[in-house]
């Protein structure tokens, strides 16, 4: 990428050479150049939200910004970038959207999220920190920047506008005002889940903001929730790509005997699994983990594998994340371990399961959503 300093070079997470996607786009290109013409003094605290793979943040190192993100991935790219780029460790403070947040702002530049119900959460959690002289400038491509997105600034911190679009970006300006009067934060958000879905009906659900669906249960879960496999003793289950973890909660319920791992890239799913788990007074034993996938987790150490792969990184369509979930799945279980697998029917994942299992069952099917069923065999 080139920047208003140099050339940096950049990757994404994980680091794959056959991957076209870049580590930045003409968003973060876009607010570079205006820091660097407009000659902005980033002095004092300087916070940087939502910068998907550390490009922002290791272009403006210099400063030593205070990176929030709510993905693990978006981190683990943003230590490899700093360490390419000779950044000192410690130079770059790294939180998450789960961590308090710094006591002031004098620099907040907002990389727009993808969800707006995150932005809204990061914002409010922000707004106290943020003083009359704070600079606030976001960034996104024209796509994703909305009438409600503006809305969202002024609303929560004060007057907005926005720029002149560049290659199909666009930039916001806001000038924040401290006493306005902001509404509560919203989030996290509860709702009763439906009958009619198994082990977890008419059960609470808690989501943190920017959890898929967050405000109703989504209806490829629906559909899984009505199929899931019968689970009997001490078995270790996984729900992979957690959520809000209604998929583990509902087998925990159903076998209290089960220790079940939930685990997602997002802090804020993680959060809401281990909400969602602890308000339905679930009497089994769970563990909560943000990572990549079931790295980390002892090959051959897990029975049973449950997933709704996401079929988007960020803006981007691709089947390499669920890709990297069968292969993880594979490693992970035991010989006879079954990875079960809810998908949209077009996105074909039984000729990926067929690969790499070398066997997947059609264990229910509906107009729009399969269950899949994938046995790990001896010796594979």
């Amino acid at each position: 990428m080139t920047t208003p300093w140099g050339e940096l070079a950049l990757t994404r997470f994980p680091e794959d050479p056959r991957d076209r996607l870049r580590a930045w786009d003409a968003s973060d290109e876009y607010l570079l150049r205006h820091l660097a013409a407009e000659g902005v003094a980033l002095s004092g605290t300087v916070v940087v939200v939502g910068d998907r793979w550390g490009a922002l943040v290791t272009a403006l190192a210099a400063h030593r910004p205070v990176q929030i993100t709510d993905s693990f991935s978006s981190q683990e790219a943003t230590r490899a970038n700093l360490e390419r780029a000779g950044v000192e460790p410690g130079t770059v403070r790294l939180l998450t959207t789960q961590d308090p947040p710094p006591g002031r702002v004098d620099v907040l530049l907002v990389r727009v999220p993808k969800s707006l119900a995150l932005l809204e959460d990061q914002l409010l959690r922000l707004a106290p920190a943020v003083h009359e002289g704070t600079l606030v400038v976001g960034t996104g491509m024209v796509k994703e920047i909305h009438t409600s997105t503006l809305q969202l600034f002024e609303r929560i911190l004060g007057p907005t506008r926005t720029s002149l679009a560049e290659k199909k970006a666009r930039l916001i300006f806001c000038a924040p005002e401290p006493t306005l009067a902001r509404p509560a934060n919203p989030w996290p958000y509860g709702y009763t889940l439906p009958d009619g879905i198994g082990a977890a009906s008419g059960r609470a659900v808690v989501n943190h903001a920017g959890v898929f669906c967050a405000d109703r249960l989504d209806i490829g879960t629906r559909f899984f929730l009505q199929h899931l496999p019968k689970s009997r003793g001490s078995q270790r289950i996984v729900d992979l790509g957690c959520g809000n973890g209604v998929v583990g909660t509902a087998v925990a319920l159903a076998n209290p005997e089960a220790e079940v791992l939930f685990v997602d890239e997002s802090y804020q799913a993680v959060a809401s699994a281990e909400g969602t788990y602890k308000a339905n007074g679930v009497p089994g034993h769970a563990e909560f983990r943000v990572g990549d996938g079931l790295a980390g987790v002892p090959a051959g150490s897990v029975d049973l594998v449950l997933n709704n792969p996401p079929f988007h990184s960020h803006q981007a369509t691709t089947d390499a994340t669920a890709w990297r979930m069968f292969t993880g799945a594979r490693r992970a279980l035991r010989p006879g371990g079954a990875l079960w697998v809810v998908g949209n029917r077009h996105l074909g994942y039984h000729l990926k399961l067929r690969k790499l299992f070398g066997n997947s069952e059609l264990v229910a099917g509906g107009p729009k959503f399969v269950v899949l069923k994938a046995v790990k065999e001896s010796g594979v």
